[in-house]
C-alpha cells in the first residue's frame, strides 16, 4: 500500500486535457445572443396549426428536447398572442381556420412576425386550394419567412426562425 502511495506522489496529478467545447453548445450561445442582440430579451413564439396533419408540430416538439434546447437558446413558445413575438403557422389554412388565424395575427402586438412553416403552409401542399381549404397561409396573412419541406427538420425550422428575426430586425 505504501508503496503505490509513493508511486502516486511520484508521478502526480496525470489528467487528460478539457475538451474544446461542444459545437451544438458554442452554436447554442451564438444563436443567444443574436437573438439578445436583435430583440433585446427572449424570443415569445405563437404556433397555430391551420389544418395540418401534425408532422410539422412533431418537428417542433423536437426543438424542445435536450439535444436543441430552444428554451436554452432564449426561445419560448407562449400560449397567447398577446405575448408572442412570432407566429409560426403550420398546414394549409382550412376554410374553418381562417377567422381564427386572422384574429391570432391581429391580437399580436407590432412588429408582427410571421413564419409559414412545411409545404403546406408555404404553397398549400397537397391540398392546394379547395371549398375547405384556402391554401397557404400568405394567402390569409401576411408571411414574413417560409420553411420549406414536409416536414422540415428541426435545424430547418431554428433556421427559419432566426431568419425571420434577423430580417425584421429594425435598422
Amino acid at each position: 500500500m505504501l508503496q503505490q502511495i509513493m508511486q502516486f506522489v511520484r508521478s502526480g496529478i496525470v489528467t487528460e486535457r478539457a475538451p474544446a467545447p461542444a459545437l451544438d453548445n458554442v452554436v447554442a450561445a451564438d444563436l443567444q445572443q443574436r437573438i439578445l442582440r436583435v430583440l433585446g430579451r427572449a424570443l415569445a413564439i405563437r404556433q397555430v396549426d391551420a389544418g395540418s396533419c401534425n408532422a410539422c408540430e412533431l418537428e417542433m416538439h423536437a426543438l424542445m428536447n435536450p439535444y436543441y434546447n430552444i428554451e436554452g437558446c432564449g426561445i419560448r413558445f407562449v400560449a397567447s398572442p398577446r405575448h408572442a413575438d412570432l407566429l409560426l403557422v403550420t398546414g394549409p389554412v382550412s376554410q374553418h381556420m381562417a377567422t381564427a388565424l386572422r384574429r391570432t395575427y391581429d391580437a399580436m402586438p407590432d412588429p408582427k412576425i410571421v413564419v409559414a412553416a412545411g409545404a403546406c403552409a408555404c404553397s398549400g401542399g397537397i391540398f392546394g386550394e379547395s371549398y375547405a381549404s384556402l391554401g397557404r397561409v400568405s394567402n390569409v396573412i401576411p408571411v414574413n419567412v417560409e420553411i420549406p419541406g414536409c416536414p422540415p427538420s428541426p435545424a430547418a425550422l431554428l433556421s427559419g426562425i432566426l431568419a425571420a428575426v434577423e430580417v425584421s430586425a429594425p435598422g
